[in-house]
């Protein structure tokens, strides 16, 4: 197979124009014609660059607004032929068509105009048609041409010309290759998505995903597991979008848990109160709120603080100073909030082991968005679980209605169950939980090892009795039976939430009416598995 092949002809063609005139200067100086389109060879001229038009090597000029300019033989012949096949070179002498060795293509920005919330025409004039078929055209044939489509490959193709004197390797051609065929995937992804949503199609026949990759990891959830991490492109605040100030690179289980850190504090609103979320193995371990951040980290890490330890810290806030020398008290591997005081970064960044990172805001729990996961031989698609509750959503269906206090922590241990593994039950109490049960087969096990947590804590701390004593309870699937709500009770707790729709829903109630307990319906679950 043939390895190095001289460049001795590009073909540019791009809606990114950041870099393009230091390449297509290297280029000229390398002795290599440059055939360009539109205001793409417009840019080239204009800075004083010798530059063919495609419509004179067509013999066609560009038409319909622009749609119909390089769809022709004289460019797809002249990136498809095999330079080894004669007969490739007599249909080329026959019919002027001259090889293409560089084709240099990125598309025109139709994620950017669909974000940008622009109108249906306008979003379907930004699909590009003749740039996905040059560049696949061009990738097929790599063998004998390079196919450039992401202006960060435009040192390492100059590079590659300077090494191999004006020629590149096939290994090379394969990798770019591989990077075109990845960014048409990505790019018709986008469409299909975008079009699955104009006509609300749920459930389309065919449906692909895309990523960028944004960072090669050590390894995955174990070390004998290779991983990267991709983003989406969304502008969807988290941990795609942070800043990282210090700390070694983030691991697959650091970003993972980073990210369940980040969407539960989320679901606290920052204009209502400082809230702090410590994540521990993608499960909640302390949740707190308080009129300052340093108390509502305080009440977070006084849920479990042995859990606490080595967790992943998330504000809804600004991170301060004040809070920074609290957090610092224990090791703890990544706090994320939107934003942090100099002064915070200063306390930080004694320890090197502890990441930072910041975002520009809180991603909002209530937005919409796709949620996937892989099983054997296929994907399981839903959307994103953005449930939310007010307090008219709730239906009391005990005899005794929750006070004002039982209902604020009712629905603020609502929030924190939608975010622990099932089955999930949270005790909650003046704004903090005080006992969490995530990832249990049973839900009575689940209550148990809640309640059992907090008595931990209480004698950890010297206090005379478990905080889940007058404590609010919220349970993300119904109870199926009288047992695990009688654990409830038996913790001390005064009030429950659930989704209610049991079979044995009249018992439940009863089960809660004898035992004194206020109790609400949501009508809502909340499974994570």
């Amino acid at each position: 197979m043939t390895n190095l092949v001289p460049i001795g002809r590009a073909l540019i063609s791009v809606s990114d124009k950041s870099g393009l005139l230091d390449l297509a200067r290297a280029l000229h100086a390398m002795g290599v014609e440059l055939i360009s389109t539109g205001g793409t060879a417009g840019m080239l001229r204009t800075a004083g660059l010798p530059v063919r038009d495609v419509s004179e090597v067509t013999g066609f000029p560009e038409m319909m607004d622009g749609r119909v300019k390089t769809l022709h033989p004289a460019v797809h012949g002249g990136l498809l032929a095999l330079r080894d096949d004669d007969e490739h070179l007599v249909a080329m002498a026959a019919h002027g068509i001259e090889p293409i060795d560089l084709l240099i293509v990125n598309l025109y920005p139709f994620e950017e105009t669909v974000a940008k919330g622009a109108d249906h025409p306008t979003c379907i004039e930004n699909i590009d048609i003749g740039g996905p078929a040059m560049i696949r055209a061009a990738a097929k044939n790599h063998k004998f041409v390079a196919v450039v489509t992401d202006p960060a490959d435009y040192t390492p193709l100059l590079d590659q010309l300077k090494a191999q004197d004006g020629a590149t390797s096939l290994a090379f051609r394969q990798k770019l290759a591989l990077s075109a065929y990845a960014k048409t995937a990505a790019y018709d992804t986008a469409v299909s998505t975008w079009l699955a949503g104009q006509i609300k199609e749920k459930a389309p026949r065919n449906r692909s995903f895309a990523g960028k990759l944004a960072q090669t990891l050590r390894y995955g959830e174990n070390p004998h597991q290779s991983a990267a991490f991709y983003t989406d492109g969304s502008k969807r605040e988290g941990v795609a979008t942070a800043r990282q100030w210090q700390g070694k690179e983030l691991s697959y289980n650091n970003i993972n848990d980073t990210d369940a850190a980040f969407e539960l504090v989320a679901e606290f609103a920052p204009d209502q109160g400082p809230a702090c979320a410590i994540i521990k193995h993608a499960n909640p371990c302390g949740v707190g709120r308080a009129s300052s951040l340093k108390d509502a980290y305080i009440r977070a890490y006084q849920c479990d603080q042995t859990s606490a330890f080595g967790g992943i810290v998330a504000l809804n806030q600004p991170l301060d100073a004040e809070t920074a020398e609290e957090i610092v008290k224990i090791f703890t591997e990544v706090v994320i909030a939107p934003g942090a005081s100099d002064e915070a970064k200063a306390i930080f960044a004694s320890k090197k082991n502890l990441r930072l990172l910041t975002t520009a805001g809180l991603p909002d729990p209530r937005s919409q968005g796709l949620a996937f996961k892989q099983v054997s031989g296929g994907m399981l698609v839903q959307d994103r679980d953005n449930g939310w509750l007010n307090h008219a959503d709730l239906k009391v269906v005990t005899k005794r209605a929750p006070t004002e206090a039982e209902l604020a922590d009712l629905l603020f241990a609502w929030k924190v169950a939608k975010h622990v593994k099932s089955n999930a039950i949270v005790y909650v109490k003046d704004g903090a939980t005080v006992g969490v049960g995530a990832g249990q087969m049973s839900r009575v096990d689940s209550t148990r090892i809640a309640a059992r947590k907090s008595q931990d804590m209480a004698e950890a701390l010297g206090l005379p009795q478990p905080l889940t004593i007058g404590s609010a309870v919220a349970s993300d699937a119904f109870f199926p039976f009288p047992d695990g709500l009688l654990t409830v009770a038996e913790a001390g707790a005064t009030a429950v939430i659930q989704p209610g729709g049991s079979m044995n829903d009249a018992q439940v109630i009863a089960a809660a009416d004898e035992a004194g307990l206020a109790m609400v319906f949501t009508g809502m679950r909340h499974f994570r598995h």
